[in-house]
């Protein structure tokens, strides 16, 4: 490959954005992408019948400004999330449907214990500065908890303790058990709070781009079409005094900067030479993601909506624990996402193909009625098999990652910059903060290509 101003690792939102950014800037790029498609953890999939699905990152919603910014330069509209109904919350085998985010039909006590947690966590994310979550007054004490512990303390009733630990755990794509409660209430705050982080109708579900973040990420690679290669997973980086060495499979790249854009986990099968930063290097074996299996179960059309219903339900311990209305923008066909994350879809990744269809066809019937039992399609897409994804939509920091090496996430390292949505400070865990780090990760190589950003730290050379 000819040697290029910067070299962009991974072809998912953040890298895609940050080459773009560079390309409209007039610097030469190379995009090195493991996969064989672009689009990393979001992944359209376009149907013969003009219907698309969306196997990964798929909503918008209000603020996420990076996104939507985006989708109008390229002129691709959004469509509202099908709300025009109630949901549906399952506990111990009882059906209660609702409108909002939180159940009040259900039993009282569970419903006060739920926004009691609501108001807490408001109250944590006002505490905790975006930028610099570890610096919050109670970091150390709140990096020390994970969510299991949360829950117990804060929720008493076992019913809203199940209920609010699947909503946020499922964010997380990992056990309660597993996460820093610093992590947790620094991405709601990144993100505007609970509210939105856990909402449909103004929060993050809000809305779809037409046509899918494929519509999206297809139109941002046309622009940079030529400087995308796929299938070049990076095996090593090395600096030295001029410049950067980027080898993958088959081929290298001599450049001037990188942008690394990828899940941490990945990142860290890369050999950098010389090695990062101690803190960086933990930061890389430190912040793990969690399981996905996200299913789409096709029907002529969307009978739910006729019931008066969203799509939108919850029920914890079945095989469809989480559903959501993912019609296109036409509303046919008919197609309910059913999403299970953390243990949940490691359980039911250990089952085979035709009992775990099985079982979620056996949980959407006895939730939506027989119709649910007959569609005409069904597709499954389990990351947590995605060699090139580590599992989960996001990484997450286990109990005491944060305050000590948080400080890590965005710095350089000496010509090697860093994106990806756990890296921003506004929507972490979005495909809008996916954006936002791609933009800031360009300017500061393009900075650093003029010599203006600041010196990074040191590496092992100089």
């Amino acid at each position: 490959m000819p040697d290029v101003d910067v070299c962009v690792v991974g072809a998912g939102f953040a890298g895609l954005t940050a080459a773009l950014r560079l390309t409209q800037a007039g610097h030469s790029v190379a995009v090195l992408e493991a996969r064989d498609r672009i689009g990393g953890r979001t992944f359209t999939e376009q149907r013969d019948d003009g219907s698309y699905l969306d196997h990964g990152g798929t909503w918008v919603g209000p603020g996420q400004d990076g996104v939507y910014a985006l989708m109008n330069e390229f002129g691709v509209p959004a469509f509202k999330q099908f709300v025009d109904g109630e949901a549906m919350m399952v506990v111990d085998g009882r059906q209660y449907r609702y409108r909002g985010t939180i159940p009040w039909s259900m039993n009282p006590l569970v419903s006060v214990n739920l926004g009691a947690a609501f108001l807490e966590l408001r109250r944590m994310c006002r505490a905790v500065p975006v930028h610099a979550p570890w610096a919050a007054p109670k970091a150390d004490r709140w990096d020390r908890t994970t969510l299991a512990q949360w829950l117990e303390r804060t929720v008493p009733m076992r019913q809203a303790r199940q209920l609010l630990g699947m909503a946020l755990a499922g964010t997380y794509t990992s056990a309660p058990s597993e996460i820093s409660m610093l992590f947790v209430v620094a991405q709601l705050a990144s993100a505007g709070g609970p509210d939105f982080v856990l909402g449909v109708q103004n929060g993050a579900e809000d809305a779809r781009p037409v046509g899918g973040m494929g519509a999206v990420y297809r139109a941002v690679a046309a622009e940079v079409a030529g400087d995308i290669h796929l299938e070049q997973p990076v095996r090593s980086i090395r600096q030295d005094t001029d410049g950067v060495t980027v080898r993958s499979d088959g081929s290298s790249v001599r450049t001037k900067r990188v942008i690394v854009a990828v899940p941490l986990a990945i990142a860290s099968h890369i050999d950098y030479e010389p090695m990062l930063p101690t803190d960086r290097s933990f930061l890389h074996q430190r912040m793990p993601t969690g399981a996905v299996l996200k299913t789409h179960v096709i029907y002529d059309e969307p009978f739910w909506r006729d019931d008066g219903l969203t799509g939108q339900s919850a029920a914890p311990g079945t095989a469809a624990s989480v559903t959501l209305d993912a019609c296109t923008h036409e509303g046919r066909p008919g197609v309910l996402c059913v999403v299970a994350e953390g243990p949940h879809a490691r359980q039911l990744s250990r089952m085979s193909g035709a009992d775990r269809r099985s079982a979620v066809l056996e949980a959407l019937t006895a939730r939506f009625g027989r119709k649910a039992g007959a569609p005409v399609d069904y597709t499954e897409q389990n990351w947590t098999v995605e060699r090139y994804s580590g599992g989960g939509m996001i990484s997450h920091a286990p109990p005491g990652v944060l305050t000590e090496f948080g400080h890590a996430l965005r710095e350089p390292c000496g010509r090697i910059h860093w994106a990806g949505t756990e890296s921003a400070d506004v929507m972490m865990g979005f495909v809008d903060g996916a954006v936002r780090s791609g933009e800031r990760a360009a300017h500061e190589a393009i900075a650093g290509l003029s010599g203006t950003l600041p010196a990074a730290p040191p590496l092992a050379m100089a």
